[in-house]
């Protein structure tokens, strides 16, 4: 049996659907299982054991017709018994259309039904803490009548060797092997998803000031300025504890990293997601336009805790729309004050830190 699942997207949804791989991988231990992502994200799958093939998907087969059509050949030539597909976007669609595969499985939308022999309808009512993006992902199974789900919450592989190459970036910029290391995710995946650095550095204040740790920021070097700009908003003391110039150069770098780490806090984001595959307990704002019942995944309010302003000021986000709500984010962010949640943070830190 050859199954296929299709994941074009970001980081954070690679990671999410490569639950599915591995559900298959216990329900069909000796089918052939491949993963269709693009190519920027498949470091954060590496080292997989229950994925056989990364059939990547590049740049140009996204803006060339030609590439596309053969990458589309390619898909067919293969011969897949089994296609589930959570990305379910034009791209996806051709590929699982001329695909030939028995049994071809995504979400139900309007239009595009007849494309798959099962459809499965979105629900977002799931009273579960896993979030209702990873239910969504695991409702794909039910058409396959899989219904012991093994695997809930994504795991990142970290190998001996990257293991490894993390001590050796501590020892070089003598981070305190006594102390606890926070990783905090200075930046979201857009600025509109990033809390204001005023703010931020009100946090980091507070982390300094309650807790002996080093502090590491999560950025890549386009975003610099912007935190050279967030160190520079630092108390000196605080400036003290952060390491700044340690940053992955490469996703596989921020995880071995991030491994390192003892927990995470900041913007949601891949950082967070990727965190939280590492069992790394996490503390994360979500931006005001942003609807935080999708990925507030596995919060139980100890281990993985998370705050979005309408938890706090309802009345902000009475009788909006969400298209309102984005119009005014930064006006809502300017509300979102660290003092809402800063006891809840002590809490935090005290339970994971000491």
């Amino acid at each position: 049996m050859k199954i296929l699942v299709i994941q074009q997207k970001m980081i954070g949804d690679v990671l999410v659907s490569s639950i599915l791989c591995e559900n298959l991988r216990y329900a069909y231990p000796n089918a052939q299982i491949d993963y269709l992502i693009y190519d920027s994200t498949k470091t954060v799958v590496d080292g997989a054991t229950y994925i056989d093939n990364l059939i990547l998907f590049s740049e140009k087969q996204r803006k060339s017709k030609w590439e596309l059509f053969k990458f589309i050949l390619k898909i067919r030539k293969a011969k897949y018994d089994l296609i589930i597909d959570p990305y379910s976007k034009l791209e996806s669609w051709l590929l699982v259309y001329f695909s030939g595969a028995t049994k071809t499985i995504s979400f139900e939308k309007k239009g595009r039904n007849f494309i798959y022999t099962d459809v499965v309808k979105r629900r977002d009512d799931y009273s579960s803490n896993l979030g209702t993006i990873i239910e969504q992902r695991l409702a794909l199974l039910e058409p396959l009548k899989i219904n012991n789900r093994k695997v809930t919450f994504p795991t990142i592989h970290v190998s001996d060797t990257e293991k490894r190459l993390a001590q050796s970036i501590f020892e070089k910029h003598h981070i305190e092997a006594s102390k606890k290391t926070v990783m905090v995710s200075i930046i979201g995946s857009d600025l509109d998803k990033t809390y204001p650095f005023e703010y931020m550095a009100q946090i980091l204040d507070f982390i300094a000031e309650n807790c002996a740790v080093n502090i590491l920021f999560n950025y890549i070097p386009k975003q610099i300025d912007h935190a050279k700009a967030l160190y520079n908003l630092c108390k000196s003391t605080t400036q003290e504890s952060i390491y700044f110039e340690v940053i992955g150069g490469s996703i596989r770098e921020f995880i071995a990293i991030m491994d390192k780490c003892d927990i995470i806090v900041g913007n949601d984001g891949g950082a967070i997601n990727m965190a939280k595959a590492l069992h790394k307990p996490s503390f994360v704002v979500f931006s005001p336009w942003i609807d935080k019942k999708g990925w507030a995944l596995i919060e139980d309010g100890i281990t993985h805790i998370s705050f979005h302003l309408n938890e706090f000021k309802p009345e902000l986000f009475a009788n909006k729309t969400p298209k309102e709500i984005k119009a005014q984010n930064t006006f809502l962010y300017q509300q979102f004050i660290p003092e809402l949640f800063l006891n809840l943070l002590k809490t935090f830190l005290a339970k994971h830190i000491g």
